[in-house]
């Protein structure tokens, strides 16, 4: 009896470990450059002497779903989207280098260009800062170009680029924050081949479809489980019953 308890509380507690992950995509959806989180059911035996007497259900993580959102265009000159593979270097709250496709950049009230949710955009030397500007212009390379206050219009004046970088995606892990970085904590060298493309931001790539189909899934199995768990209990007192007239 307790094998059949045992299998059932396993799988209910995976199954909703993998609802709440399913919740988080449906959840940022909407999140300029989110990409979905994986996961996948399987069974493990649990070990201990003598024969493997339990099967215990598990969710596994398979990393994250590194597919290219859609480009939404916006037609704002701070917006800008990764063309093909490749990311934005930031700097994390932990001021370790760290990997986004967000680029919805703003410069803040001392002049630091940064994503939407303020962290630092990385470029040649580090965390860019950007003099004062009547206008400003991010190239294809990344390239940053300002007109400074008071100067003509063809006085445009380079100020940094935005690192770029393509690392191995089998070597990239999301962290605690979100944010994407090399499975070794190693900064990766900047790559020319990556660019951008301005004006246009990248959706997110969660499928809301087939994630509600998948929360709907998830909840069934969860009802089965928890039945699996109540038919254990109704097994048992019947059994007890059965011993007590005996």
């Amino acid at each position: 009896m307790d094998r059949m308890l045992y299998v059932a509380m396993s799988g209910a507690k995976e199954t909703a470990l993998a609802q709440a992950r399913n919740s988080q995509n449906l959840a940022n959806a909407s999140t300029t450059g989110f990409k979905a989180s994986l996961d996948a059911f399987s069974s493990r035996p649990l070990s201990g002497p003598g024969h493997d007497t339990r099967t215990y259900a598990m969710t596994e993580d398979l990393r994250v779903d590194l597919s290219p959102g859609p480009l939404q265009a916006t037609g704002r000159d701070l917006d800008v989207a990764v063309n093909g593979e490749g990311w934005i270097a930031v700097q994390g709250a932990d001021g370790t280098e760290a990997y986004t496709r967000a680029g919805d950049l703003r410069v803040d009230s001392v002049g630091l260009l940064t994503t939407g949710t303020g962290l630092p955009v990385l470029g040649d030397g580090g965390p860019i800062a950007v003099p004062p500007f009547e206008s400003l212009e991010i190239g294809t390379d990344g390239t940053i170009s300002i007109r400074p206050l008071g100067q003509e219009a063809n006085a445009m004046a380079q100020v940094d680029r935005i690192k770029l970088v393509n690392p191995d995606p089998a070597e990239l892990v999301r962290g605690e924050d979100g944010l994407i970085r090399h499975a070794l904590m190693e900064e990766q060298p900047a790559d020319a081949q990556v660019t951008l493309v301005g004006g246009m931001l990248e959706a997110s790539n969660v499928n809301t479809v087939e994630a509600m189909v998948k929360m709907i899934d998830l909840a069934r199995h969860f009802e089965m489980q928890v039945k699996m768990m109540k038919t254990a209990e109704d097994n048992d007192a019947a059994s007890a019953s059965l011993l007590r007239m005996s």
